[in-house]
This record gives C-alpha cells, structure tokens and sequence, in this order.
C-alpha cells in the first residue's frame, strides 16, 4: 500500500524493532489437535501487485479463487483511493459483494487464520510493513501454513507462495488489529466460528444481492445457530421476501422464542400470520409487538387498528 524510503541508519533501527517483537503468538491445543499439521490451499491463483494496487490484485485472488473472475484493472477504480494511494477495509468488503461473495471479517487470531486455511480457504490479510507511527499498509493472501516450521504461506507483492514466520507475519498483522476476512459463497459460513457479526454480513450481502441470493447463507447459519434471535429473524425476512410465508412465520416464532422482547420479530410475525389468514394468532402477535416499548409500538398498533 504506501511506500515510503527508509534512510539506511532507520533501516537498520527497523531491522532490530521487527525482530525483536517477532515472536510466535501461542496456538490453542483445541486448534492444533483440530487442523492438520500443513495445509496449502495450492490452486490460488497468483497476481502481482503494482505499486498501490495490493488491494485489487489480492481481490483479484480471491474473487478467482471463489468462481468470481475479476481482473485487476477492472477492481482498481472499485477499491483504489488515490488520495489514499491504496484500499481502505469497506471498499474492499463492498467489492466482494458486488462480485457475488460474503465476506465475513474473522477473529483476529492466528488461530482463525489457521482455521480457515486448513477449510480450504485462502485468507485476506491487512498489515502494516513499516511501525505504527509510519504505516506501510499492505493486503496479502494467506494460502497455507507449516505448524512444524511455525512458518505461513502468503501471496504477497511480486512473490507468490513467500514463506514467512508466523511471528513476523503477527508483528505487522498486529498493527492493522489483525484485520482479516474470508470470501465465501451463500450457504458457506467461516471455519473460524460464527457470531452476531456473521449475521451483520449475511445482511450486508442481502442489501446488496437481494433475498434470494443471501436466503442459502440465513439457512446455513441458522443451522449453525439456531438459538441465535436475530439470525432466525433474519432468515425470516429472507424467505418473507421470496415468498414463502409458512416457513417465515416459523423463523420468527423461533427469533421470539429466543427473545420475547424482540418487538420487530413479533411484528413480522403478525404481519405474516394475519397473510396466512390465523386471525387469532396474528393479532396475539402484533398485541405483544404493541406492548414492547420502542419505536415499533405505533406501527404495531395501527396494524391492529386495521384488522
């Protein structure tokens, strides 16, 4: 991403920073019993990175990787700031969803990294080459690892498959907050464990793609987490918009089930009984939505008002 020309003396003085805190960060045993000993995801595509453009060219890999064929000149203008000389992190999310892909940001562990990889699934990287009072910023693509050499492998610059310590790759990972993501296809969900910001991106990608394309991704993850209120809220929109309205009305008795405060489910779900013609029920349903205080409760009573 940005470069910059180091004097010789401040080289040197980097030189001796950069090894001093390039130390292996620690792996939990539930890992390394999970994953195997190596992994190379070896059929990523390599593109070379151009002076600022690291960020198109490692979309440019993992989009191909994905089935998404997108060349490098045709990302720049998508993610390229030139008043930033480089990529920030939400245009590069945007883009993979344009592209027909989620993204989902992972935990900022080596360990998720490792996760994702041993799935099969090179890894998006941002870090900072330089120190954090003069950031270099750089993209890279993690496409495997070595637990006995304690060494990653990495599309990076003009040098595919570089290998790297996993200390030194964690010292400038940790200046960008070990920003990472994977690229996935609706109906995948990241290796790395899913959360409330998994569903956060299903919806971004929803926003952009449309129901139909993001109802695989809500039926993945409500099988992973069922339990999860806003992830069976979020499948019921979904399939409310494709037109399925029995099996909507069912995630969102599961969404209040799991959160009886949760005023936009219960009004979804009145909303969906009262198209079902179950009178009874959809007026329970919009009642509780009335009662829960919040900006829902006029809208739910003039749904009643207007039985």
């Amino acid at each position: 991403m940005r470069s910059a020309r180091w004097p010789g003396a401040l080289l040197f003085l980097v030189g001796l920073l950069l090894s001093g805190c390039a130390t292996t960060p620690p792996l939990s045993e539930g890992t390394r019993s999970a994953i195997p000993a190596r992994q190379l995801v070896d059929e990523v595509p390599f593109q070379g990175q151009r002076d600022y453009q690291c960020g198109p060219a490692t979309l440019a890999m993992v989009l191909e990787h994905g089935g998404r064929t997108a060349s490098v000149d045709e990302l720049i203008p998508q993610v390229f700031l030139p008043g930033r000389e480089g990529s920030v992190q939400p245009e590069m999310l945007a883009t993979v969803r344009r592209h027909g892909l989620i993204p989902f940001v992972i935990p900022g562990r080596v360990d998720a990294v490792l996760q994702e990889v041993a799935a099969d699934r090179p890894v998006v990287v941002l870090q900072n080459l330089s120190l954090p009072w003069w950031p270099m910023w750089h993209y890279a693509l993690v496409i495997g690892y070595d637990l006995d050499d304690e060494g990653l492998v990495l599309h990076s610059g003009e040098t595919p498959r570089m290998a790297v310590s996993i200390g030194r790759f964690d010292a400038t990972w940790a200046r960008s907050n070990r920003w990472a993501f994977v690229a996935l296809p609706p109906g995948e969900l990241p290796a790395s464990g899913v959360n409330r910001e998994t569903a956060e991106a299903i919806s971004a990608f929803e926003s952009v793609q449309g129901a139909q394309t993001s109802l695989p991704a809500w039926q993945a993850l409500a099988g992973r987490e069922p339990k999860l209120a806003l992830v069976q809220f979020g499948l019921g929109n979904a399939l409310a918009a494709t037109g399925k309205a029995r099996e909507a009305a069912r995630a969102f008795r599961r969404a209040v089930e799991v959160d009886p405060e949760f005023a936009a489910a219960w009004l979804n779900l009145g909303l969906m009984l009262r198209s079902l013609e179950r009178m009874g029920e959809a007026n329970d349903a919009l009642n509780r939505a009335a009662e829960i205080p919040g900006p829902l409760q006029e809208r739910a009573q003039r749904r009643l008002e207007a039985r």
